[in-house]
């Protein structure tokens, strides 16, 4: 149900009951059936109004607050503490700085929404690449599907992504495919825009992934393949081209950075309790005297990932140190952008002194972080 759509539902109910009255002679699973199609039905139409309405809220109050800012006549005294304020004034369950915040980040980054407020149409276009050559006006989803089709918790999801082009592609892709908020958030984890981007024919990538109903608002062109990470187009890349080609470039980063790191091993087979395990890229550190093994993670920072990575550092320890080495290192790094980008494991090294040293000797984790960062950008 979209905006302005209370008459559609109030005929759906009357077809429903016209159906019903010409059963002459209901059974009881005929009004069972029915009860349950009509309660299904009207509760589905509910939950969308009010999906519909707390964006269409949290939208104004974003405007609210940023109009606020600007020219409030008392704004000067409230200062940074603004919206603490605000939550302790309005002193309303749900309604806290948090809300706040993302409202009025809201307000920012959708100015089409103000069509739906009776407000002229927005005429901000949005910033795209000069590697584009698509109009930047046709980028712009309108503002009945952006609160008729997606939930405030998809539109949540959505504005992590900095790049406005992003944003139109995955809200354009969300509606097309029906996507869950996991859905959403697993396709944003795993690059579903970057690797669009790349690929020669990103609607057979798209189609992949199982979202083949509908028409895609979004047209996909050559012009929208970027030069991304040196690679050449293909028809569609998986979330393992990508990470294959992070891959190489952070073995030719650490290789770079001249202290003391020795290539060994690309995709390195580890068997433990008799399964298969492959380490990405396995490196000897000759000045540490001791092995490196680097996880790339193509997805957000997960407890496993740290957990998996020092599984393979406590079977090196156990099976690939000879005499006089070092106890190994693990480097995790994932490409999701927050403060767990870059972990490090240590396995059984009690010795805070000797972690010391490991970490004298080993890139710091903001190195890391904005090699990660400059491969992520060359959008």
């Amino acid at each position: 149900m979209e905006i302005g759509t209370k008459a559609d539902a109030t005929s759906a109910l009357t077809k429903i009951k016209k159906e019903w009255d010409t059963g002459r002679n209901p059974s009881f699973d005929d009004l069972s059936a029915y009860v349950l199609h009509t309660h299904r039905y009207t509760q589905t139409v509910a939950i969308k109004a009010v999906n519909q309405l707390a964006t269409m809220r949290n939208w104004l109050i974003g405007c609210y607050i940023v109009e606020y800012e600007q020219k409030g006549k008392d704004r000067a005294q409230y200062g940074e503490r603004l919206l603490k304020r605000l939550e302790e004034k309005v002193n309303c369950r749900g309604l806290n700085e948090t809300l706040f915040k993302v409202s009025r980040l809201f307000y920012q980054e959708y100015p089409q929404l103000r069509e739906l407020f009776g407000g002229e149409k927005s005429a901000t276009l949005l910033h795209v690449s000069e590697k584009s050559a698509m109009p930047s006006h046709q980028f712009v989803t309108p503002p009945e599907k952006i609160v008729g089709c997606l939930s405030f918790s998809h539109i949540r999801e959505i504005m992590t992504e900095k790049d406005a082009l992003g944003r139109f592609f995955y809200e354009t892709e969300c509606i097309r495919g029906c996507w869950s908020v996991k859905e959403l958030r697993r396709q944003m984890a795993t690059n579903l825009f970057f690797r669009s981007g790349i690929s020669r024919n990103p609607q057979l990538l798209l189609d992949s992934i199982g979202n083949q109903s509908g028409n895609s608002l979004m047209d996909i062109r050559q012009p929208f393949t970027f030069e991304f990470l040196g690679l050449d187009a293909r028809e569609a890349y998986t979330e393992k081209d990508l990470e294959n080609s992070l891959l190489i470039h952070l073995e030719e980063f650490l290789l770079e950075l001249g202290k003391g790191f020795c290539f060994e091993a690309r995709q390195k087979r580890i068997i433990i309790d008799d399964e298969y395990y492959f380490a990405d890229l396995v490196f000897y550190h000759r000045i540490l005297h001791c092995s490196v093994i680097c996880e790339l993670k193509n997805d957000e920072f997960k407890h496993e990932y740290l957990g998996q990575l020092n599984a393979y550092v406590s079977y090196y320890k156990e099976n690939e140190m000879h005499e006089g080495d070092n106890p190994p290192v693990g480097i995790l790094l994932c490409t999701k952008k927050g403060k767990k980008m870059v972990e490090y494991a240590i396995a059984g090294m009690s010795n805070q002194l000797f972690v010391s040293t490991y970490m004298l000797q080993l890139p710091d984790k903001t190195s890391l972080e904005n090699f990660l960062l400059e491969q992520l950008k060359e959008l």
